[in-house]
């Protein structure tokens, strides 16, 4: 896949999207968001593709946020509110697909690249990464899902704080407030990442999206009704082949060998 402001390289189940515009911290304008659509679209429908992991060119950003210039030509209400709305249908592409995303946060994740990191299932940092959501300095409001998935995440009191002072917090504050998985030092951010790919490529695809769907889905519903769902997909999967394989290999004290069917 090539692109002008992404690079994605897919490797044994594992595909890296990098976004690669380092010259503006990697800052996304309307360019880099189509792409992104582009990418995310393209690596949902490849079958070889079980895990993805993102992450930011160069060592000073992951995603300083969206392009400046773009949002102050914006014109109007009406233009501002279907931009908001086309970047979280982007971004849902990710909390929606069926494979698990991985964040590699190298650096500033600003604005609309924490709420890129935030839409992925979780998140690894450097110990040089920053967090945050500056957007009411420029009098706007984080508008690409921050509002929604940063409070489910941490709390409504935390994200306000965050949210209404606009100010960063170290990867270790993230770390402590449940934001990040875990911190690392700079040369051991990719190869975590990697570690932790390579051991869910070796699951089964099926039960794991199946797993994702039950989390992302039964989150926003009743408890009573989030096991009934659970219950539907944990009998969905015992029609597959991969749980035979499954089973049949822990009895028999070898290694499954799933078919993602």
């Amino acid at each position: 896949m090539e692109f002008e402001n992404l690079l994605i390289e897919i490797d044994d189940g594992v595909a890296i999207l990098t976004v690669n515009r380092p010259q503006s911290l990697n800052a996304f304008n309307s360019e880099a968001l189509h792409e992104l659509e582009n990418a995310l679209s393209k690596l949902g429908k490849d079958e070889a593709v079980k895990v993805v992991i993102v992450t930011g060119a160069g060592e000073k950003a992951f995603v300083a946020g969206a392009d400046i210039k773009g949002l102050a030509a914006i014109d109007g209400p009406c233009q501002a509110g279907e931009f908001s709305r086309y970047a979280q249908s982007v971004l849902l592409m990710i909390e929606q697909m069926g494979k698990p995303f991985i964040a590699a946060v190298n650096g500033f994740a600003l604005g609309g690249g924490m709420e890129l990191a935030l839409a992925c299932d979780f998140i690894y940092a450097s110990e040089k990464a920053k967090f945050g959501l500056p957007e009411v300095g420029l009098g706007i409001l984080p508008g690409w899902g921050g509002t929604q998935n940063l409070p489910r995440l941490v709390g409504p009191q935390r994200a306000k704080e965050m949210i209404f002072t606009g100010k960063t917090i170290t990867a270790q504050k993230a770390h402590a407030w449940g934001i990040v998985n875990e911190v690392v030092p700079p040369e051991e951010l990719m190869p975590k990442a990697l570690d932790t790919a390579k051991a869910i490529v070796q699951k089964s695809h099926l039960a794991v999206a199946m797993a994702k769907d039950a989390i992302v889905n039964g989150i926003n519903m009743t408890k009573e009704d989030g096991f009934r769902y659970e219950a539907s997909l944990f009998g969905l999967l015992f029609s597959t082949q991969d749980r035979k394989e499954g089973l049949a290999a822990f009895i028999e004290k070898r290694r499954p060998e799933f078919a993602g069917k």
